[in-house]
């Protein structure tokens, strides 16, 4: 099993949503975070002062799946979160080595 995490800009998670459930991922995590990479952030005015704004906001996915989905669920992502751009995001695979669903109990494959 495996855990995918991708972040990805908020106006994309609709398209992202949809395009996992096209490819059967059942469930995913989101939550609103800020960051930045090589966009370093960008300069705004408001209020006829300039200010930096270093930190991005973001969407971050977390996604459990099963093995043999990974590299399908990273098209998917990619697919839907490009647009071409400096601060598409990125997307990280980590091994998952265990799952319990709480309500029956489930493990593993089962609970995913």
């Amino acid at each position: 099993m495996k855990l995918i995490t991708a972040v990805i800009k908020p106006f994309k998670l609709d398209d992202v949503r949809q395009a996992l459930s096209e490819v059967g991922v059942t469930g995913i995590t989101a939550t609103e975070v800020k960051g930045f990479g090589r966009q370093k952030g960008h300069t705004e005015l408001y209020r006829g002062a300039e200010y930096v704004v270093d930190f991005l906001p973001k969407v971050k996915l977390e996604i459990a799946i099963n093995d043999d989905q990974v590299e399908t669920v990273i098209e998917a992502i990619s697919g839907a979160a490009n647009t071409g751009k400096i601060g598409d995001g990125k997307i990280f695979v980590a091994p998952l080595e265990h799952i319990v669903r709480i309500r029956t109990g489930e493990t593993n494959e089962d609970a995913v």
